[in-house]
């Protein structure tokens, strides 16, 4: 429901790509506090108790400033990556730059819901998140990648089948995500466990597949 201007806008065009500033703008303020509140959500909820949705929208308000503050950074990266990858592919210069900017744009990807998942924690938004959410994305590139096609197969499936994927898919996915992304990061910090914390990401990414495949 947060997102639903941005959904609405994207049904409209065919190419968002084309409207950086109007798309950038909606992915900076939507998003962004959408999945900080969504994880905040996540890790009140106990065992096998589900916290209220009241929760939600009370994280929503809380962390709302929080979340586009650490959004903007990634954000800004991938529409460069985009923009620069879509005017300099057919110039002498793309061959170089265009690979560049695609990896520059999906490490920040990767880095942004890791980012919001330490927001989501209490954690605070500075240089040092900054610089260990893309650090953790490289550490551990195989829970990133993992991520990220777990994002994209939902969004095609959504796409599909918008009804049946909103209300079936979101929910396993943001689960596998708030949990690598806590991986991740836990694991990347100064003195952690970071195998302990790989085998668990990924028993939990693991879970979550089999959740989603699950009819």
């Amino acid at each position: 429901m947060t997102n639903l201007p941005l959904l609405a806008a994207l049904q409209v065009t065919q190419q968002p790509w084309r409207h950086p500033v109007f798309f950038g703008l909606l992915l900076l303020a939507l998003p962004g506090p959408s999945l900080t509140a969504a994880f905040a959500y996540l890790g009140a909820t106990t065992g096998d108790e589900q916290a209220p949705v009241r929760l939600f929208v009370q994280a929503y308000r809380r962390l709302f400033r929080r979340a586009v503050l650490i959004s903007a950074p990634f954000v800004l990266l991938m529409i460069a990556a985009v923009a620069d990858a879509v005017t300099l592919r057919t110039s002498p210069l793309g061959a170089a730059v265009v690979p560049m900017a695609l990896v520059a744009g999906l490490v920040a990807a990767a880095a942004w819901p890791v980012a919001l998942a330490q927001v989501a924690a209490g954690g605070d938004v500075g240089r040092r998140l900054l610089l260990l959410a893309p650090y953790a994305v490289i550490r551990h590139g195989v829970l990133a990648l993992m991520n990220l096609v777990l994002g994209m197969v939902a969004l095609l499936l959504v796409n599909q089948a918008p009804l049946l994927g909103l209300a079936v898919l979101p929910g396993c996915v943001l689960f596998v995500w708030w949990r690598n992304c806590q991986v991740m990061a836990l694991s990347s910090e100064p003195g952690a466990a970071g195998d302990l914390g790989v085998r668990e990401g990924r028993r939990d990414v693991t879970d979550g597949i089999r959740a989603v495949a699950r009819p």
